[in-house]
């Protein structure tokens, strides 16, 4: 019996060496991540079939891969959000504590984090970013645009960027070449502010630098860098942080009417291309096969009540909010994946993901063991792109105002009253007997509606105590 028991056990330590050195003969795939910059969970046509915005290619996408139905971004705006997805950390463990950074601000990567680049070069990967980086370049209190930009994205494991510092719409607008700026912002921009959305602030501009053509040359670096990799052996990782549709709504003349909502629905069109070229260049360059695809958003749409009256479409579909509040308009997003051989096609996953979880995730698939200090708030996402349960517990949310909520299973608790965002009411204060919080069950009540905050306390307490045990023990993996 013991020697039975024995063989048992060396026939299943050599089943696990075969499994690891079958991994290992294997090529490691490419990952290219899209990330679109206000792209709201009602957008794209295949999770929305009354969106006024034509998406083919992301719904083209949608067929070749898995969609999320329950993928959230760790915060309702973009700086926190791209710190969530470089790191696998929540940005309110950070100094910023809510609200974002601007063009001219500090480095908000901690020296020495890993990163999601970090990770993969160490593991021969070509680490390449290109779009909007929005993160803090250097250490000055403001950033000093004559001085190489370290730390910059070279410091965080990228072997190069192209790209702008933070959103369209914030100065100085200038673009970067991997440590240094391509032209001094000698010019200046007067603030534009024609209608909603067609709007940026005025400051200090390259003199080369026009809005309009931002897009077009993140697209033409995006198709060149995967286009150069035809034929190369070495595997790669293109990190691809569009502009769009974040404002201003700058839809080249092409894309003017493609639309039935407005600049805004015009520009997603043109996002919605830009995503159709890309994919049409990972095609060429002989890669696809072996390529790991996400297309995403860093938040919801920022789309107001009267605009969906005006146009009829909701960029959030049903969604309660928009970009920036706690409720999940702000923070519900489209989320697709494509790896063939890997995923099965035209799948529907229902699974709780976050953003932060890309870290946890190449780890998985390189077989790398993250240690305890880095990507404290990621998960692998590899179970649920098999159609399997994934280890998630549960997502904390965070709004651009600092409003904390925390969901579990169908259970979301919002700590609080009020969007903590853009949305009317931002901040409320709760009268004599009314509840000092809300909690919704999203899976009967995904708009966020019936407020069960009184009748279930049981629930609230234990979110609460969940809540309260992932901000103070400093992780949530």
């Amino acid at each position: 019996m013991v020697a039975s028991m024995l063989t048992r056990r060396e026939l299943l330590a050599s089943f696990a060496v075969g499994i690891t050195a079958s991994a290992q003969a294997r090529p490691l795939p490419n990952i290219v991540y899209i990330l679109c910059d206000d792209l709201g969970y009602g957008d794209p046509v295949c999770y929305n079939k009354d969106s006024k915005t034509p998406t083919p290619a992301i719904d083209r996408f949608a067929t070749q891969g898995m969609r999320f139905t329950d993928a959230h971004s760790p915060s309702a705006v973009c700086t926190p959000t791209r710190y969530g997805i470089l790191t696998g950390r929540y940005c309110w463990r950070t100094k910023l504590k809510k609200g974002v950074l601007n063009g001219e601000s500090p480095s908000l990567i901690e020296p020495g984090r890993m990163t999601v680049a970090s990770l993969l070069k160490s593991k021969g990967y070509d680490t390449a970013g290109i779009g909007k980086w929005h993160l803090g370049l250097g250490n000055n209190a403001k950033t000093d645009y004559t001085q190489p930009l370290h730390p910059g994205p070279l410091d965080f494991g990228f072997d190069s960027w192209f790209g702008i510092p933070a959103s369209l719409d914030m100065d100085p607008y200038v673009y970067i070449e991997n440590d240094h700026i391509q032209e001094q912002p000698t010019g200046h921009v007067d603030e534009r502010r024609e209608q909603r959305g067609i709007f940026y602030r005025g400051g200090a501009a390259a003199p080369g630098f026009k809005h309009e053509e931002v897009l077009p040359k993140i697209t033409e670096h995006a198709v060149a860098h995967l286009e150069s990799r035809k034929g190369k052996t070495k595997p790669f990782f293109l990190y691809l942080a569009l502009t769009a549709p974040h404002t201003p709504w700058l839809p080249t003349q092409k894309f003017n009417g493609k639309s039935k909502a407005g600049p805004y629905g015009d520009f997603v069109t043109m996002v919605d291309d830009t995503i159709a070229q890309t994919l049409a260049a990972l095609d060429r360059s002989g890669q696809a096969e072996n390529t790991l695809v996400i297309v995403t958003s860093d938040n919801g749409a920022h789309w107001l009540p009267a605009e969906i009256a005006k146009w009829d479409h909701r960029a959030n579909d049903g969604l309660r909010g928009q970009k920036a509040d706690i409720w999940d308009g702000g923070h519900r997003i489209p989320f697709l994946a494509r790896w063939p051989g890997k995923i099965q096609p035209g799948t529907v996953s229902n699974e709780l993901v976050c953003l932060t979880d890309l870290m946890a995730t190449v780890a998985d698939i390189t077989a790398t063991k993250l240690p305890a200090g880095a990507g404290e708030d990621s998960f692998t996402l590899l179970p649920a792109l098999q159609g399997k349960k994934g280890p998630r517990e549960a997502i904390v949310h965070h709004s651009n105002g600092g409003h904390f909520s925390i969901r579990q299973r169908n259970w979301k608790l919002n700590i609080g009253r009020g969007s903590g965002g853009f949305s009317a009411p931002a901040e409320y204060q709760p009268k004599p007997g009314e509840p000092a919080g809300e909690l919704f069950d999203m899976a009967a009540d995904p708009a966020e509606t019936n407020n069960l905050y009184q009748q279930r306390p049981e629930i609230v307490a234990q979110l609460t105590k969940l809540l309260e045990q992932y901000q103070q023990q400093g992780y949530s993996r």
